[in-house]
This record gives C-alpha cells, sequence and structure tokens, in this order.
C-alpha cells in the first residue's frame, strides 16, 4: 500500500488551518487549536490511531469555540479522505471499546463512503475547559461528515466528563485504526465495486 497522507488546509472568515496527517504513522501528533482540551482530545485521537498530525488553527475565538471546533473537525475529516484516495485494500469496518478508569465508550466505523453520525456522550458539564461541551460531539459528526464515513460512538458508562470525553475519542481512534489498515486484499471492500465519494450507493 503506497504511503497515505493528506495536506491540512482550510481558511474561512472565522478560522484559519494547516496542518498534516499521515495516516501509517506512528501516533506522534502537534495540535495547537487555542483550546487546550481540544488539543488534548484530538492528540489522543492521533496517538491511538497511530496516524501522525500536525494541526494548527487560528480561530475567532474572541466570539465563541464553536467555529475553531466544528472547523477543526471538517479539516481533519477532509484529511482522512483524502488520504484514503480510493479505498482500495482497507478493512473498511472497525470497531473498538476503551476504558478510561470508571468510563467505557464504544465505536463503530464504516469507511463507506456515506456521511453519517450518531453520537451519544451523555455529558453534563457546560464545559471542559474552554471546550463547550456540546461542541465535542459536533467534532465527530464534523470529522465523520467531511471524511465520508458512518461513526456511531456510545459511552456506556462513566461519571466524570473529561474521562467520558477522552474515552470516546481514544474508542474512535482504534476503530479508525482498524478500518483504514490494509486487509491483505487488492480490491474495494464492497459489492457495489466503489466506496469513494460523498452519499456513495456502496
Amino acid at each position: 500500500m503506497t504511503p497515505r497522507s493528506a495536506t491540512i488546509e482550510r481558511k474561512t472568515n472565522e478560522t484559519e488551518i494547516s496542518g498534516t496527517l499521515e495516516l501509517d504513522g506512528m501516533g506522534a501528533s502537534n495540535v495547537q487549536t487555542g483550546i487546550g482540551f481540544l488539543d488534548h482530545m484530538l492528540d489522543a485521537f492521533a496517538r491511538h490511531a497511530r496516524f501522525n498530525l500536525e494541526l494548527r488553527c487560528k480561530g475567532d475565538l474572541e466570539i465563541d469555540d464553536h467555529h475553531t471546533a466544528e472547523d477543526c473537525g471538517l479539516a481533519l475529516g477532509a484529511a482522512i479522505r483524502e488520504a484514503l484516495g480510493d479505498r482500495v485494500g482497507i478493512e473498511r469496518f472497525g470497531s473498538a471499546y476503551a476504558p478510561l478508569d470508571e468510563a467505557l465508550a464504544r465505536a463503530v466505523v464504516d469507511v463507506s463512503g456515506r456521511p453519517f453520525a450518531a453520537i451519544d456522550l451523555g455529558l453534563t458539564r457546560e464545559r471542559l475547559g474552554e471546550l463547550s461541551c456540546e461542541n465535542i460531539p459536533h467534532v465527530l459528526s464534523s470529522m465523520a461528515t467531511a471524511a465520508d464515513i458512518t461513526l456511531h460512538v456510545d459511552v456506556l458508562r462513566g461519571d466524570n466528563d473529561h474521562h467520558r470525553a477522552e474515552a470516546a475519542f481514544k474508542a474512535l481512534a482504534l476503530a479508525l485504526r482498524t478500518a483504514v489498515r490494509a486487509s491483505g486484499f487488492d480490491d474495494v471492500p464492497s459489492t457495489k465495486g466503489t466506496i469513494v465519494g460523498r452519499m456513495a450507493d456502496a
């Protein structure tokens, strides 16, 4: 399988994002979004997916955290989509559980070409650090939409919202790591013959 990488670029009136992504990495990351807790989640994601990720974002944090959180999810998802290319020879499906102390999260991924996300983290706090808890599932759904993947993430139990959120990102990382790895077969894992493109009927 040829090296799978992408350049991350997104510029709007609300955010300016740049960086690089390598799917076949060692889990090295350097994330600077201006939101400490978002950095922490994306670092954990890259580490456990074994993706090499560099991401810089300059966002309109003087307004709030929404645009930065959403656009980082969209930019990362678009980079995943680009790095996957034609998606030939990948496993396509992945699922994983990740515990963090009392919290337990489950993630199920289909690298399907069809963007969909069902996210239930059960967070009760208003914020974690400088990141609004309502934006945490939004990061995940934005990533799934831009990556053209189907994603289900559920936190099954947990008392601490930091633990619940982090377990979710780690479970996603493990599931996606499985889904994008080489299957050993040189074909498209679909009866339709393709899993590329938004809303593909794969």
